[in-house]
């Protein structure tokens, strides 16, 4: 991100600015973790990155290519995110094996007409099967029947199994009870150092943004005002 700025509501007296000409140099396979207080514009960060809201000024790349002008589904094959309610990344009423087909085809044309076949699912399995749910001897189960985090595990993979350039998380974990929270956690540790993948997560929990990524990033009031790294920490 170069000089981004976001403001909503402009020339209103509701007028916010989100952003403020942030800049944020994200390396490959960094996992970062940001951390700030409410309306410090984390979430707003993240849309930016993912093409839910044009800047007012700035630039946005990823992997080198300018995406600032770039649709939020155009941009689909450079990201894979997970968000705080489980519902929004999955659909609950397709099954298990339907969903990831879907994520499979992130950026390309759509539909289900040869996708569910024996290599897929032997992929869909191979994948599901190291989170330790067993998902993987479920996939014609209809996800609206899963449980929370299960349903956020199924996000996670969906998010990850095309190996994006960028991994956003937003709260990922907020709506879980304290137990299931840590399984997600666990879970995403693990998806992010096997795929080597570069991971932008925020969260409220300090000690979960200290222990998990080698990047810890404070906002507040649209600016960045800490950037420490994994020495530092």
């Amino acid at each position: 991100l170069q000089g981004i700025t976001k403001v909503f509501s402009k020339g209103t007296v509701d007028e916010v600015t989100a952003l403020e000409k942030v800049n944020l140099d994200v390396k490959a396979e960094d996992y970062v973790t940001i951390i700030g207080s409410n309306g410090a514009g984390k979430t707003t960060l993240l849309n930016v990155i993912a093409g839910v809201y044009p800047p007012e000024r700035g630039s946005v790349k990823i992997s080198g290519a300018d995406v600032t002008t770039l649709a939020e589904y155009r941009r689909a094959r450079y990201m894979g995110r997970v968000h705080q309610d489980p519902k929004i990344g999955t659909a609950a009423n397709l099954t298990i094996e339907e969903n990831l087909s879907f994520a499979l085809l992130r950026g390309r044309r759509r539909g289900l007409r040869g996708a569910l076949n024996a290599e897929r699912r032997d992929l869909f399995q191979s994948v599901l099967a190291p989170l330790g749910l067993g998902l993987e001897k479920r996939l014609k189960a209809m996800v609206g029947t899963l449980s929370s985090g299960q349903r956020q595990a199924i996000a996670l993979t969906m998010a990850t199994m095309s190996k994006p350039a960028l991994l956003l998380l937003d709260e990922h974990v907020a709506n879980l009870d304290p137990r299931t929270a840590q399984v997600v956690f666990d879970l995403t540790e693990m998806v992010v150092q096997r795929e080597k993948l570069t991971t932008l997560m925020i969260t409220h929990n300090m000690e979960c943004a200290l222990r998990y990524g080698n990047r810890l990033i404070m906002m507040h009031r649209g600016n960045i005002i800490v950037d420490i790294n994994e020495e530092t920490k």
